[in-house]
């Protein structure tokens, strides 16, 4: 009787601990602090993060694709070797109309088109309703609310997609199951678009529409792929939110928000939706185990959380693992259910430029790449957010993800292979603030550009931690009148204990304290070679320039080691934090405006311990 009370607790032990695995979770450690914009996280090694619209109400070209400044909610796809990216715009705020979706393509996912609309503003009929609010549209465009943007059909073709919403006021709800539609139109390999179509309208909706079904296309084959998509239950899950509360088509019913899924060796699919909520489906989409719940472990609030396979075999997922839509990190799971670290992808905050409706701060809403719609060559993970809801970026994660280095920087970049120099770089690239290897005075360099008023440029680079380290670096300025260069020694959590800065005045200084100290006078078209030797245990460092020691300098912060070097082209920025109100109803003063050019070069990193 024993033995089969033992047999018994074994297997109901073992079951448990089976279903305890049946779900995603979180097992790391690892938690952010949001006093700083990039949470403490050790970096995910390589990660290159660049802007591809830069919004500006005074643009002097007027196209709403640039001057609407409410920008947000972007979708990836790779297709026909390019990127493709759509996002959904309004002139000022979330919810306010009119709305359009736009669409923007890179070769290369770093260089990116000018936006174009995809899906325009669309006028509602006057006198339309909608059950449940007292509202009468008059004069009133639609706004786009959507959580899908592509799809690529077994045929081969890529279809983009929006959902026209209605609302009636500030606070009204455009996904309540009682907008116009959703639209559908195909992208074709030449890079021209087809017609708008309607792939689903609200039964709510009983207006004459201005753009007919896709069923009277004349062209077969996009019939056919618009109906394989309507027939793919997990894919349309994502609709859940705009389609009618009681879709036939809508597996899962309920307020769960932006899913995103992989598929599992096995072949069940992880779900994950907003607020970490997570299920698992065994037939791809048509039922699901359990009603969404939290993953355990996992922090994140009302943001979009993305998760997929990687090309190692692993499984990621990227997300703001906070209260707040900051930072926004990795995590990485070997098996898809058990994720073990948190690392971060894109820790800063740019001013907001431009206040509006629901506007939060923030790199937020983050989309890779959905299974079948295509896999970048390189092999690496391609995310796109929006920050603060007003411009749109995009972050190559490398694969395998990594956040620790074995060997020292020895970057010489003029010897380096073309296109390899920043492989171990981190790279913050906004439009107006270009980070990049490009041509110098002395040959091959990277080149750090800033005329953005409101951001900087930023590179990085991850070393072993060093208690006794050595670093030698060149910085060439392209003038001493202007702009701004910090190069900072840092700990694995982002925190500096050393700054030495090339500064408008044309002095090259040294954080003392709250105090600064002089080192020289610096010449602009001059380069500068410098080796700084710091001591961690001590707290002592020592700067050489050309070969002369000019300073010495005590940590202005104590750090255990150092384990990552900075150069950004601007001030250390706090704003916002915990207990900054969200909604930014105001415009900053000037919001359009540009600074001159600061240009700095750096021809090599060098790094070692002593």
């Amino acid at each position: 009787m024993q033995k089969k009370l033992t047999a018994l607790l074994g297997l109901w032990l073992a079951m448990g601990a089976v279903n305890a695995q049946d779900t995603v979770r979180y097992t790391g450690k690892t938690l952010v602090n949001v006093d700083y914009h990039h949470g403490q996280l050790s970096a995910a090694i390589g990660v290159h993060s660049y802007q591809t619209l830069r919004a500006n109400r005074t643009d002097p070209g007027g196209d709403s694709a640039i001057t609407w400044t409410y920008n947000h909610a972007p979708m990836l796809a790779y297709w026909n070797g390019k990127f493709y990216l759509n996002y959904l715009s309004n002139p000022v705020g979330e919810h306010i109309p009119p709305g359009q979706t736009l669409l923007q393509t890179s070769d290369d996912g770093r260089n990116w088109t000018k936006p174009v609309a995809i899906f325009p503003p669309y006028k509602i009929p006057d006198g339309t309703k909608k059950d449940g609010h007292p509202g009468v549209a008059k004069d009133l465009y639609a706004v786009m609310h959507q959580r899908m943007g592509f799809y690529v059909s077994k045929s081969g073709r890529l279809l983009t997609l929006g959902y026209f919403g209605i609302v009636l006021d500030a606070k009204d709800d455009p996904n309540d199951g009682q907008g116009i539609g959703r639209v559908v139109r195909e992208i074709k390999k030449d890079g021209t678009y087809g017609p708008i179509y309607f792939i689903r309208h609200n039964a709510s909706w009983k207006q004459p529409s201005d753009y007919p079904m896709y069923t009277e296309s004349t062209d077969k084959g996009f019939v056919e792929a618009c109906e394989e998509l309507l027939s793919n239950r997990l894919v349309i899950q994502q609709w859940v939110e705009e389609a009618d509360r009681n879709d036939p088509l809508i597996s899962l019913k309920g307020e769960y928000k932006a899913l995103s899924y992989y598929h599992l060796p096995d072949g069940r699919v992880v779900g994950l939706w907003k607020n970490a909520l997570t299920s698992i489906s065994k037939n791809e989409g048509k039922t699901w185990l359990y009603n969404p719940k939290r993953a355990p472990g996992f922090v994140n609030s009302n943001a979009k959380i993305w998760g997929q396979r990687t090309s190692d075999g692993k499984y990621a997922t990227v997300y703001n693992p906070s209260e707040f839509r900051w930072p926004l990190a990795v995590s990485v799971s070997d098996d898809g259910l058990n994720y073990k670290n948190l690392l971060l992808v894109n820790g800063e905050i740019t001013s907001m430029r431009y206040g509006g409706n629901y506007k939060s701060y923030g790199p937020q809403y983050v989309r890779g790449i959905s299974e079948g719609d295509g896999t970048p060559p390189d092999g690496n993970l391609w995310v796109t957010y929006s920050m603060n809801k007003e411009d749109i970026w995009v972050s190559k994660i490398p694969v395998p993800v990594r956040d620790k280095t074995e060997k020292h920087a020895s970057d010489r970049f003029a010897q380096m292979p073309d296109g390899k120099e920043l492989a171990e770089w981190n790279v913050y690239s906004p439009l107006q603030a270009q980070a990049a290897i490009g041509k110098g005075v002395n040959g091959k360099v990277l080149i750090m550009k800033d005329s953005d008023h409101f951001d900087y440029s930023r590179v990085e680079r991850v070393i072993p931690a060093t208690k006794k380290l050595v670093a030698e670096f060149s910085v060439t300025a392209g003038q001493n009148n202007t702009g701004l260069l910090d190069i900072e020694f840092l700990d694995a959590k982002g925190m500096p204990g050393i700054r030495l800065s090339f500064d408008s005045a044309g002095v090259f200084r040294l954080k003392a304290g709250y105090r600064n100290k002089t080192l020289l006078n610096y010449r602009k078209g001059q380069r500068y070679d410098i080796k700084v030797q710091a001591n961690t245990e001590t707290r002592l460092y020592t700067v050489v320039v050309n070969g002369k020691q000019i300073g010495t300098g005590v940590l202005f912060a104590p750090l255990e080691s150092v384990s990552r070097i900075a150069f950004r082209t601007g001030n250390t920025r706090r704003f916002p934090d915990a207990d900054t109100p969200t909604d930014q109803m105001y415009d900053l003063p000037n919001a359009g405006m540009k600074d001159p050019e600061a240009v700095f070069e750096i021809d090599y990193l060098i790094t070692k311990p002593f």
